[in-house]
């Protein structure tokens, strides 16, 4: 850190000024992001299901809708009026730029599975070209279709249409939520520094954080496909972050000053001691952001890179432009006070607290692990599921699309199951769907022969596209939500009807999808377990605290998962979060996105207190001073930055995506959880109990963590 504190003292301006230009310039392409992110990646793109959407492509050149559309009548769909109605929709689907081809019950035989229950509703599915912008077209076809047109009502339902809706809800909620967060979290900065200027540098290199990372998300945008979210999570975490890691440099540079020191000499004492820290927290939090490349989903991924950008960049922004600034304008930083700033003190409320806890260890941890254990254990029930409509608002037009599909007709004809069959399998496909369409939940099975209903041949035909050269096909109507349990239950028992069948389809994707996490998830869990241990060594110095950390951490995860899923599985709060769609299940991959990010930023406020810790014992200390002091030093820092986090991410839950809601009050509850339960009580038991066994290593482990712990 020498080297750097060096270069920043000695060329503040070029350090500034070079590195505001930087991100100023970037602007030019991050700009373009927003037009280059895309809906879904949800699920395995290397699972069977991807092997069976592709060879439907290239084999049978067939493609699921992208648009599946409602058309009610309000009589009888097989009305002379009906049909005359149907082709005047078809047309103007047709005439849709970016729309390929059309189809519908009045084009395929009028099977019954095509029209709703109660005779008056039909199907409609419209396949899009591959190069659209499909979310754009989908859109066209709500905005200008949609509604009561040519006689009839048409509900507009599909994957693109969600996308499009998805798209429009996320930059509203982007901006709202801007708004709600950032003049709260500047209220809490003049609280903590009490000069509107202390109070606006935190502010500035969050905005320096997040609009730099705009440009890597672009970027990435670029040359592989990147979430719409990832947006959420730069804005959250930049904005997060960078104003904690300035809080902790501004508020040692103030410390540093109160000692009489001069500025250069407080620059330099802040980047070492504090800066070194924000080193140690970024690096861990980047690293535990990896752990999400560990699956295959692009959801995941993108969040990742995201992660990774966003606190690269603040902590860059924190090192470099913040103490070149600091250096600038010296004393400055206290201009337009609002109240008195005092110095800093080692005796006042933490302190109390941390002495009150460490004189009943035992008891402190005993509560403490009955109030985690039972948030925990809200989440005993827990069933993964993946997301469709229902993470929309309730009342929005795309849910209520779906919801006329899943309350007035038999089968899911938009989400088909689809199975291919290699001929070198030498399979009876007749016999195959005779036997298929007896099993629970299929409603209709179609082959090259016609369509099969409960065993038996109910609309003869040939149906072109259902026989290649190597493959054949079959394509089975279910009457399950194809993105749930029972749509896994089918999928798992259709491959074991037979081992080679290659089984794809709405449920076989979603199947594939949560398999893609479970089996992946240890390996992440792994990978952030021993780098974050690694690195806790390197910057204590001890074997025992990187243990008790970790632990922690873990502890407080589970509590968070449990209010989770008591919350979005279950449905409760609503009167606080509004009325968002519950399916029985909670989303596998927001839940994995939200256990990554709120560990990793857990872990950076372990840092935050452990610096302050281990600074007072390296100065000789006993383990219960040091604590005490430490926890004085850091109590207030530490609880300023948990809210400052909490309320960047808790704006979201303001979100109308449910998922959303999830991201922005899951962190925003761990952040807090970890601030007061874990920080401020089971810190200082634990290490009381501990004592000095807190800091042991064997030698040459010590030895190493002088070599590479960055203590200059």
């Amino acid at each position: 850190m020498k080297p750097l504190s060096n270069f920043v003292i000695r060329h503040s301006k070029l350090a500034l000024f070079g590195f505001v230009g930087l991100v100023l310039l970037s602007l030019i392409g991050g700009i373009q992001a927003f037009g280059n992110l895309k809906g879904g990646g949800y699920n395995d793109p290397g699972a069977q299901s991807q092997r069976v959407t592709e060879l439907l492509q290239t084999e049978f050149n067939q493609n699921d809708p992208e648009v599946v559309l409602v058309l009610d009548f309000d009589r009888s769909a097989d009305d002379l009026q009906s049909e005359a109605s149907a082709n005047l929709v078809t047309q103007a689907l047709l005439d849709t730029a970016g729309v390929n081809n059309v189809y519908s019950y009045y084009t395929v035989f009028k099977p019954p599975t095509l029209k709703s229950t109660d005779g008056k509703a039909v199907y409609m599915f419209a396949k899009l070209d591959d190069d659209a912008k499909q979310a754009e077209v989908a859109q066209v076809i709500a905005d200008e279709i949609g509604g009561n047109n040519f006689g009839a009502t048409i509900y507009v339902a599909g994957w693109a249409p969600i996308t499009s809706e998805i798209n429009h809800i996320i930059e509203q909620d982007l901006l709202r939520a801007e708004s709600v967060a950032i003049p709260i979290i500047l209220l809490l900065m003049i609280f903590v520094f009490g000069s509107v200027v202390a109070a606006g540098l935190p502010l500035m290199i969050a905005g320096l954080t997040i609009l730099g990372s705009f440009f890597f998300i672009w970027l990435s945008s670029l040359f592989t496909d990147t979430s719409t979210f990832s947006v959420n999570l730069v804005t959250g975490l930049g904005l997060g972050l960078g104003i904690d890691y300035a809080l902790l440099m501004v508020n040692r540079f103030r410390e540093e000053r109160h000692k009489n020191l001069t500025v250069a000499q407080s620059v330099e004492n802040t980047i070492l001691s504090a800066g070194r820290t924000v080193f140690f927290s970024g690096l861990t939090v980047v690293l535990v952001m990896v752990a999400l490349n560990f699956f295959p989903q692009y959801f995941l991924k993108s969040f990742a890179f995201a992660g990774v950008v966003s606190v690269t960049i603040a902590v860059a922004a924190a090192l470099i432009a913040l103490p070149a600034l600091l250096n600038l304008v010296g004393d400055n930083v206290d201009r337009w006070p609002l109240f008195k700033h005092r110095a800093p003190k080692d005796h006042g409320f933490w302190e109390i607290l941390a002495k009150f806890v460490m004189r009943r260890p035992v008891s402190i941890i005993l509560v403490s692990l009955i109030g985690l254990g039972s948030l925990t254990a809200l989440g005993m029930n827990v069933k993964l599921g993946q997301v469709d409509d229902r993470i929309l608002p309730k009342d929005n037009r795309v849910v209520v699309a779906s919801n006329q599909i899943r309350e007035r007709f038999d089968g899911r004809e938009g989400s088909p199951i689809e199975i291919i069959i290699p001929k070198s399998a030498n399979r009876n496909v007749e016999q195959v769907a005779i036997d298929l369409s007896k099993e629970d939940g299929i409603t209709r099975v179609q082959t090259s022969a016609g369509f099969f209903v409960d065993g038996q041949l109910v609309v003869p035909a040939q149906n072109p596209g259902f026989e290649t050269t190597d493959y054949s096909r079959i394509k089975a109507t279910s009457d399950v939500e194809p993105r749930s349990p029972d749509g896994e239950a089918l999928t798992k028992s259709i491959r074991d009807f037979d081992k080679d069948f290659l089984v794809g389809g709405s449920s076989a994707i979603y199947t594939d999808a949560l398999a893609g996490i479970t089996n992946n998830l240890p390996w992440a869990a792994l990978w952030i377990i021993l780098t974050t241990l690694v690195l806790l060594f390197l910057f204590t110095g001890s074997l025992i605290l990187p243990i008790k950390a970790v632990l922690l951490n873990f502890m407080s995860l589970f509590a968070t998962m449990g209010f989770l899923v008591w919350v979005f599985m279950n449905g409760n709060l609503k009167w606080l979060l509004g009325d968002f769609g519950t399916t029985g299940t909670i989303d596998s991959s927001s839940l994995v996105l939200v256990a990554v990010i709120s560990f990793g930023l857990s872990m950076d406020y372990e840092l935050f207190l452990l610096s302050r810790i281990k600074e007072q014992h390296d100065q000789g200390l006993n383990t219960i001073d040091s604590v005490a002091i430490g926890l004085q030093r850091s109590g207030r820092i530490i609880t300023t930055a948990a809210l400052v986090l909490a309320v960047s991410f808790a704006a979201f839950a303001t979100s109308g995506v449910s998922i959303m809601k999830m991201l922005g009050l899951g962190i925003a509850f761990a952040v807090l959880l970890d601030a007061t339960v874990i920080r401020a009580l089971l810190v200082p038991a634990l290490m009381r109990l501990f004592g000095e066994i807190n800091w042991y290593a064997p030698k040459w482990m010590k030895w190493v963590q002088r070599k590479v712990g960055l203590e200059h």
